[in-house]
């Protein structure tokens, strides 16, 4: 990277977002851009989840680009490996490898009010950006909960999202603390490795059936000769989870039959009525994401596997201690503990034209203008943004719905000419996440009786987005300069001036 080198637009990561965001402006005819990615390949949470079991629970042909369907998927539930493949023909087949630039943390950006253009400090040089487009992810930064002792353990400790294969499970006496959706693929993955597991469970998921097969070669076939069979069946796979919003956003009572159905997975594979009792949620269906695996109640009832249900409170040498008072004696510790996803630490490294940082602005909850723009932070724009995210379908629609704001966001800047920003107003901001919160009232997210993590430190939900995805398709098909102040600096002043759209 030069030192001192400007674009017109810098994209922060290379997940699903960054190189969305990349073939997106590159089909926009914009080429001066480049993609700042911290490690040294793409591919975001699919290149750092690579552990035992890793694999996405929404199906591989919803979960993938729109414009870059993919035939040769060779199960229905694609795999880490098979995912992250993908990524990297996406930024092959769109030629992005050149606007890619690898070993480029973030480290700071700021806001240069006098030349309305941001200024980026990166682990390998500084640049100026016009624009910058922050596809960071929610899913990127591990969280590692304060738990006394944990960090003079002996053994091996570890997170999900960082794990060191280096180290050999076979034989140890294992420990996975949590139960989120990495937790249950890691679980059945290892449990046949260790001498004993031991799962610290603070609060059990709702576990479905995963409808998981082998995508047969006629299938593949098909897909690769008449793509349109390959829309068609993402087609159907839209429209069932479309139809399925209401009863998390409206109507949570009709989960009733699935939560029996999720009752009858845990009876099949658990006859312990003791550990049955303690794998069986008491809040509604859909209130935390509701889990995918065929494997791991089977696990759980293993005579080789403890379950503590009670979260991690204490750690004394070898010694893990439960909060409710159960030891137990351990060689490895695996943290599946979950993410920064409403505090994100890239908003530490974020300065607006005030002077205050995003986490700063942000400190009384995330709210963004339709998921994408934040008050006082101009030509700046987040792909997966607050409440954005998704209980039951596909991430990569909201994104490809992002995309869409964000390329006529370019467009209107295109038109205004000149130098020119776009600060989201206040108001604009208020009101798009007040009327968000009043429908999130409804939601089983917010009635549901559980505690998850896609509620902030103040009990708000600023994760999820409580409609269909063809509304919010809908809500950010164009950027409404009335929702946005215009900034502009006079050639002999060189004072941004704020025009009246």
């Amino acid at each position: 990277m030069a030192q001192h080198e400007h674009v017109r637009v810098a994209v922060i990561g290379s997940g699903f977002g960054g190189l969305g965001a990349a073939v997106r402006l590159r089909r926009e005819g914009i080429t001066d851009f480049v993609v700042l990615e911290r490690a040294d390949s793409v591919g975001g949470t699919w290149r750092d989840n690579d552990y035992p079991g890793c694999a996405c629970d929404v199906p591989s042909h919803l979960y993938s680009f729109s414009f870059a369907p993919n035939p040769e998927w060779p199960r229905a539930f694609s795999g880490q490996e098979h995912i992250r493949a993908y990524l990297e023909r996406v930024a092959d087949t769109f030629r992005l490898r050149p606007h890619l630039r690898f070993g480029a943390e973030v480290q700071r950006m700021a806001w240069d009010t006098g030349k309305l253009r941001w200024e980026i400090e990166t682990s390998s040089g500084a640049l100026s950006a016009d624009v910058v487009v922050s596809a960071a992810g929610a899913l990127a930064d591990p969280r590692i909960p304060p738990i006394p002792g944990l960090d003079s353990f002996p053994g091996e400790v570890f997170h999900s999202a960082r794990w060191n294969h280096d180290y050999d499970l076979r034989g140890k006496r294992v420990a996975v603390v949590g139960t989120g959706a990495s937790a249950i693929q890691i679980v059945p993955a290892i449990q046949p490795l260790v001498s004993r597991l031991t799962l610290f469970q603070r609060t059990p998921p709702w576990v479905l059936p995963r409808v998981d097969r082998a995508i047969t070669g006629a299938e593949r076939w098909l897909h690769r000769h008449l793509p349109i069979t390959a829309q068609a069946r993402r087609g159907l796979l839209w429209g069932i989870r479309e139809l399925q919003v209401q009863a998390f956003t409206k109507h949570p009572d009709e989960l009733g039959p699935v939560e029996q159905l999720a009752k009858r997975n845990i009876a099949r594979a658990v006859k312990d009525p003791e550990l049955r009792a303690r794998l069986t949620p008491d809040y509604r269906i859909g209130c935390k994401r509701i889990l995918l695996s065929n494997s791991y109640y089977p696990a759980l009832a293993r005579p080789d596997v403890d379950v503590v249900a009670s979260g991690l409170s204490e750690v004394r040498g070898t010694t893990l201690v439960a909060a409710d008072g159960t030891e137990t004696e351990v060689d490895a510790i695996v943290l599946g503990t979950g993410f920064h996803v409403t505090d994100m630490p890239i908003g530490e490294r974020v300065v607006g034209a005030d002077g205050r940082t995003l986490a700063q602005a942000w400190q009384d909850g995330m709210q963004a203008l339709r998921g994408a723009s934040a008050a006082g932070f101009p030509n700046w724009m987040t792909i997966v943004g607050p409440n954005t995210g998704l209980g039951n379908s596909s991430m990569i629609l909201m994104i490809e719905s992002q995309l869409n704001y964000m390329a006529d966001y370019l467009r209107q800047l295109d038109v205004l000419g000149g130098r020119a920003a776009l600060d989201a107003r206040p108001g604009a901001v208020r009101a798009w996440n007040e009327r968000v919160q009043e429908r999130m009232r409804r939601t089983v997210w917010s009635t549901g009786g559980c505690t998850s993590w896609y509620l902030d430190a103040s009990g708000r939900n600023t994760t999820i987005w409580p409609g269909t995805t063809t509304e919010f398709r809908r809500a950010t098909r164009r950027v409404d300069l009335a929702e946005y102040e215009v900034l502009r600096v006079p050639a002999r002043t060189q004072a941004p001036v704020e025009v009246r759209a």
